[in-house]
């Protein structure tokens, strides 16, 4: 308990500063990467900004479960 308590807050931090670092980015560089992704992959506008949308609903969904409601449980329990 006294190890997975702050594993599991700093694989939450860790993982939500990536998610905002993957949303600036695209966000801010947004049509250089999808012309690589384009490119590498030949999928149009609409398909790849759905594609994007998804990949980061779906991480955030995954921090979630995985990271952060385990680390607020085991917080209410712990007190």
């Amino acid at each position: 308990m006294e190890t997975l308590l702050p594993m599991l807050g700093w694989c939450t931090l860790i993982n939500f500063a990536m998610l905002s670092i993957s949303t600036i980015t695209l966000v801010c560089c947004g049509d250089w990467i999808m012309n690589i992704h384009k490119k590498l992959f030949r999928i149009n506008d609409s398909d790849l900004q759905r594609q994007y949308f998804g990949y980061l609903a779906h991480y955030k969904i995954l921090i979630t479960v995985f990271n952060l409601v385990p680390y607020i449980a085991l917080r209410i329990i712990g007190t």
